[in-house]
């Protein structure tokens, strides 16, 4: 295991598609070797909920019923899938998203941060009249994090468009017993669609129940998750039982790294996990998600993948909120030279790291100007 030294560190409402707003570009397009004329115009499409998400860290411990608990900190950033969203342009990657936004503050702020601040592109999302931004509060303790939502589902008359954008790749999130037809529609028009899920409360585990993956090209499943969809006690077995109903299987392990097995070469590969001390680990799936697109998108080895997914994710929990603390590739060079200055650093963790000196080039030295969340939204900021 390497150890790390990384330091911890809208338009108006009711106008329709956005504009193209302020696109803040990333210093590294991973794809730029493989791009041509005539790709589609996003490398990933998504579509989901936003949230706003109000996070408190610096817990002692869960809130005790009957007490009051004070948090040593706080942020606000757009939440749901913005998270995803956030960390694939942070990524470099040119990215559309699909989503309702409320007519709201909430909703102003989660427009603005996208679309402005991130530059993701968001003319096939709407806002809707009338309707409240669903909101979370997490709280980060002990490593965990306790999470409450509320919400309500955006009128019917507001569904997500039922025709996605040209893409290289889609993340759909798969729900059991619901199918959505934009993402079997997507794939028949060549795009990659990586199927990510969550915990299925109905307790039936039935991967026939999630109709869509037949459409994904890879699926990327926690331990917990994979084994009780396989019935299997060991996730590196799930994985391979999962390449039965998808090409490619990726299982989280947690503290352990990931598991990938692709179907297609044959290629297994394991990458453990980057320690470090995690502030907030809000989002952190997402951005690992996002990392494991990115490097598929550019055609890097299974193990490269795996090794970039899992680093982006360390990265992110040492930052408030979950999609403004998706790292950017400043932040990536600087980890990577960072690390290689440790003593006693294990040569062999640093080479697997390796294939980020091709990546990250030397005069990257100025910092990206990320958004961070911070405690309160609505400040005027400076020009």
């Amino acid at each position: 295991m390497i150890a790390s030294t990384a330091p911890a560190g809208k338009g108006p409402a009711g106008k329709g598609p956005a504009g193209k707003g302020s696109h803040r570009q990333s210093q590294v397009d991973p794809l730029a070797p493989l791009r041509a004329p005539d790709d589609p115009p996003w490398d990933v499409y998504l579509t989901g909920t936003v949230f706003l998400d109000i996070v408190f860290t610096g817990l002692d411990s869960a809130p005790v019923r009957g007490t009051e608990s004070w948090a040593r900190g706080m942020g606000s950033s757009p939440g749901g899938v913005a998270n995803m969203a956030t960390a694939l342009a942070r990524l470099g990657l040119r990215t559309s998203l699909a989503a309702a936004f409320g007519d709201d503050h909430y909703g102003e702020y989660c427009w603005d941060a996208l679309e402005h601040g991130e530059g993701i592109d968001l003319s096939p999302s709407r806002t809707v009249p009338g309707w409240h931004s669903p909101v979370t509060v997490s709280m980060a303790y002990e490593g965990e994090r306790t999470m409450v939502s509320h919400g309500h589902e955006p009128p019917p008359e507001e569904p997500a468009p039922a025709c996605p954008p040209r893409a290289r790749a889609a993340v759909a999130s798969l729900a059991p017993g619901v199918s959505a037809p934009w993402i079997a529609q997507a794939a028949s028009r060549g795009t990659r669609v990586f199927g990510d899920v969550g915990w299925d409360d109905t307790g039936a585990w039935d991967l026939a129940r999630l109709p869509d993956l037949k459409h994904c090209e890879a699926f990327l499943p926690n331990a917990q998750e994979a084994m009780r969809y396989t019935r299997t006690d060991c996730p590196r077995a799930a994985a391979h039982a999962l390449t039965e109903h998808v090409p490619l299987a990726v299982v989280t392990l947690g503290a352990e790294g990931a598991y990938a097995v692709d179907r297609r070469t044959g290629e297994t590969a394991e990458v453990p996990a980057i320690e470090v001390e995690a502030l907030d680990p809000t989002g952190a799936g997402d951005v690992f998600v996002a990392g494991f697109v990115a490097g598929t998108l550019a055609d890097w080895p299974l193990a490269d993948r795996l090794a970039f997914a899992g680093l982006t994710a360390a990265l992110s929990v040492q930052e408030f909120g979950g999609s403004l603390s998706a790292p950017g590739w400043s932040e990536i060079a600087a980890w990577w030279r960072r690390v290689q200055s440790v003593e006693g650093q294990d040569p062999q963790a640093l080479r697997r790291y390796g294939f980020l000196a091709g990546l990250v080039p030397e005069e990257l030295v100025r910092p990206w100007p990320l958004r961070r969340a911070v405690p309160t939204i609505g400040f005027r900021r400076s020009a």
